[in-house]
């Protein structure tokens, strides 16, 4: 009987949730230790530092019949873009930039009734096809309170996971009258959907930092009973709301504001030792002197990303990108650049076998 209370309590409190969305698992040789295997996953979602980020909202006046449902009112839209502002406003890195073409677009929200709140992970969404969703609002935002939806959801776009399921917490559940919440309206959600979604722990090589932060965007509010331990959470555990102070930490920790004098030139034949510490980022402005085809390497024993944008009227625009990740090779691209023209090619470095030991150079 206790429990049954619990539960109808639960499912009269309970708001709607996000249901997180998972591509493939990075798979690792043998050869790969486990401290490198760490900073991959930590880092393999994150976005290149500076990147500008096209986001796109699904209308039906531009995509026709089979998108109807995926449109929404400006009004609501309007609440996602002040939280597109929110995240740009603590001073990162990144740009955000509304689009009118989906095919010009990384991020594609649709507004489907029904289908959840979801978002896949950091570059994940890259894997998508341009004609589907990489994010979803699944009810009204104009309600109060759910501009923290937005923030959410902008949030995993941006790499980060669930903060309650962060292995640091600590959290015990109350794991029947949890299942029993969720399984109920309005998320309707069977028990591997609420395992995936609450109760799984985070593999400890994705988390951000050791502590827990039970005010973070990225944290679910739990009502009373769905937390056993720590006993002081079995009244309910409510978020502050809004960014907390660590979600700003974080994001700048991976997204730092860049100014002009984050940038050195990069020269032909010139190798260019990579002086930051696993998960930093360098910079570089390439001026060419001849219209031909470069190529771009890092050397070194290095798991690496580097990205290779053209200024086009002062926007850069993605070129090319290469990821050796876990592979036993350097990241490499080649691209025709042309005399006259302005590019940036960015190198985050994710793990380095020793300190000084990786470099990056064009040819």
């Amino acid at each position: 009987m206790a429990k049954k209370k619990i539960a109808e309590k639960a499912e009269k409190e309970m708001g709607s949730f996000c249901t997180l969305r998972n591509a493939t698992p990075k798979l690792f040789e043998s050869s790969v230790s486990l401290h490198r295997a760490r900073l991959i996953q930590l880092l393999s979602n994150k976005w290149a530092n500076g990147t500008v980020l096209h986001y796109y909202f699904f209308d039906q006046q531009t995509d026709g019949d089979n998108f109807a449902s995926w449109s929404t009112s400006d009004k609501e839209k309007n609440v996602v873009r002040r939280a597109f502002e929110k995240w740009k406003d603590l001073g990162i890195g990144l740009e955000f930039e509304e689009v009118s073409s989906r095919t010009e677009a990384e991020i594609r929200i649709g507004f489907l009734r029904g289908d959840g709140a979801w978002s896949y992970i950091g570059r994940d969404v890259l894997d998508q096809g341009a004609d589907e969703r990489t994010m979803n609002f699944g009810w009204d935002l104009t309600a109060p309170g759910e501009e923290d939806t937005a923030l959410h959801e902008i949030g995993h776009t941006l790499g980060f996971p669930h903060e309650h399921q962060n292995p640091n917490a600590g959290i015990v559940w109350n794991e029947e009258a949890v299942y029993e919440a969720l399984a109920k309206p309005p998320n309707n959600w069977d028990r591997n959907t609420t395992f995936h979604n609450i109760i799984e722990k985070i593999q400890a090589d994705q988390v951000q930092g050791s502590k827990w932060d039970p005010n973070s965007i990225m944290h679910y509010p739990f009502e009373m009973g769905l937390i056993s331990k720590p006993a002081h959470y079995s009244e309910g555990l409510k978020p502050a709301g809004g960014l907390s102070a660590r979600d700003k930490t974080w994001i700048k920790t991976f997204y730092p504001p860049l100014t002009n004098s984050s940038y050195q030139s990069l020269a032909v034949a010139q190798s260019v030792p990579l002086e930051v510490k696993e998960g930093g980022q360098q910079n570089f402005v390439i001026k060419p002197l001849a219209t031909r085809k470069y190529d771009f390497a890092t050397f070194g024993k290095s798991d690496s990303v580097i990205v290779l944008f053209e200024d086009v009227n002062g926007k850069l625009r993605f070129r090319d990108g290469d990821d050796d990740s876990g592979e036993d090779r350097n990241a490499r691209l080649s691209a025709k650049l042309y005399k006259g023209r302005k590019y940036v090619l960015r190198v985050r470095v994710h793990y380095k076998e020793q300190a000084d030991s990786v470099a990056v150079m064009m040819w």
